[in-house]
């Protein structure tokens, strides 16, 4: 990855971006510490939450939220 130094980014930004635009990604640095990435936009996909969507194939047990004693100790440290 390419470093590019703030002067060099602010004097050819247009010209970084269009690389960007192809897939290249710089690193941007201020006297030479790297400070920011600049890379290609990526848009995230969401899809909305559908509530209940699952209904019906999901079965959680009566006693899920039991706290198991052996675990509690090996958290605790009191077992190895």
């Amino acid at each position: 990855m390419e470093i590019v130094n703030i002067h060099q980014a602010k004097t050819q930004l247009s010209k970084l971006l269009t690389r960007v635009a192809l897939g290249e990604e710089f690193v941007i640095a201020n006297r030479g510490v790297p400070v920011a990435k600049l890379s290609p936009y990526q848009k995230t996909i969401t899809t909305p939450r559908t509530p209940g969507r699952l209904a019906g194939q999901i079965e959680i047990a009566e006693n899920f939220d039991e706290v198991d004693e052996h675990i509690l100790r090996l958290f605790e440290g009191e077992e190895a």
